[in-house]
């Protein structure tokens, strides 16, 4: 099977990318979706049959007359898909049309550091090839949380992630897998997985609000991720909402991440646990003795005044955030997803009523404010998709 290196014809990228999304495909059908001279794309078909990329798939149905033979990429194209969380390892080996083949979650800590981690994903890789899930990954797609370059494949600075500043991930599983690398934030992936194969199929212009440990925002402008100059667009989780209160663990104070990431609600359930503020919280932590989000959401369901007042202080701030970038860039979707996400309605409702309530109505009047429909799946989707463009020539 060929390299993906060698798909560089931009038929022949385009005609791969066609057969990931749309499944098998006659040679007519292939002509006429991409708008290319029949001759020039059955010269490229015949250049990927020859390389293994693509197999032809059986005759297509009758539709009178002589049946045409359907083309189909090869079942044997294997892609690996990881998402890094701030706590957990997601990977996923998918086909060439990006179903997956094997799936692995686990519990895992990003303030390990890089070696730790990364080897800790070989395992998980190494383990799948034993298991016969693929004989040779085409390539690899990586989201991480924290600021990457995506040009050099290395995170940069990353608030959470001690020990990970410039450290070469690409490079390090590429040597490792033998096989090209392409690494970006998790926010930008997850939005990728969600425009991609979630509520947001392609939507050109998206936000994508994940909502965890950080706060991150993908940002999609004309169809294309918007990355910005250094590869940290979109990390609105730093961005100021109050001009004093907690410190923030990029060193500043007020962040919308220091107030409502999930380290600041653990936080502050903890206090109003504590402080018999709320005798939900105070049970739970009775029985367990800790409290995540997801406390706050059973408490909050439950009619518990203070966890119904924390998810709305946090949805506010989010809002007003959120408002600003309506105002800025004039999306036409706005997605919230992450683990924070699972406060569920009365987040998204708090979300949505400041963010019609501060932009302007033409921003808004068909500006639907959304849960994920991929919801824990968006990142490692995203990375398999990240990972196909790469092997597929299409230029990030």
């Amino acid at each position: 099977m060929a390299a993906p290196d060698q798909v560089t014809d931009p038929v022949g990228s385009r005609l791969l990318r066609r057969l990931r999304d749309s499944g098998p495909l006659s040679r007519a059908e292939l002509a006429s979706g991409l708008e290319v001279p029949r001759a020039r794309l059955l010269s490229e078909l015949d250049s990927l049959l020859a390389a293994g990329l693509v197999q032809e798939a059986g005759p297509a149905e009758s539709r009178g007359g002589r049946r045409s033979t359907l083309v189909e990429l090869n079942r044997d194209l294997r892609f690996a898909a990881v998402d890094l969380g701030a706590r957990s390892i997601d990977v996923e080996i998918t086909d060439g049309r990006l179903e997956p083949i094997a799936v692995h979650s686990e519990p895992a800590d990003i303030r390990s550091g890089p070696k730790v981690i990364l080897h800790r994903v070989s395992e998980i890789l190494a383990k799948f090839k034993v298991d016969g899930a693929y004989d040779r990954l085409q390539a690899i797609g990586i989201g991480i949380p924290g600021p990457v370059s995506f040009r050099d494949g290395v995170p940069v600075s990353p608030p959470i992630m001690p020990g990970w500043d410039r450290f070469p991930v690409r490079e390090v599983l590429g040597r490792e897998h033998g096989c090209p690398v392409v690494v970006d934030n998790d926010v930008n992936i997850m939005a990728i997985g969600e425009r991609y194969g979630g509520v947001a199929r392609m939507t050109d212009n998206l936000l994508f609000v994940k909502i965890g440990t950080g706060i991150g925002c993908g940002i999609y402008v004309g169809g294309q991720v918007y990355r910005g100059t250094d590869g940290c667009a979109g990390d609105i989780g730093h961005i100021q909402v109050e001009d004093d209160g907690p410190v923030c663990s990029c060193g500043n104070i007020g962040c919308l991440e220091a107030y409502f990431g999930g380290g600041a609600l653990g936080r502050d359930a903890l206090a109003a646990a504590r402080s018999g503020q709320s005798p939900a919280l105070a049970e739970r932590l009775s029985n367990s003795g800790a409290l995540t989000a997801a406390d706050v959401a059973a408490g909050a369901a439950e009619g518990d005044a203070t966890c119904v007042q924390l998810i709305r202080d946090g949805g506010r701030r989010v809002g007003t955030v959120l408002a600003g970038l309506v105002s800025f860039i004039n999306p036409s979707m706005i997605v919230i997803g992450g683990g924070l996400a699972g406060l569920g309605h009365l987040l998204l409702a708090e979300i949505r009523s400041v963010v019609y309530r501060r932009s302007l109505p033409l921003a808004t009047g068909n500006l639907p404010i959304v849960m994920s429909e991929l919801g824990a799946r968006a990142g490692v989707v995203g990375a398999a998709v990240l990972a196909s463009d790469l092997a597929y020539g299409q230029p990030s």
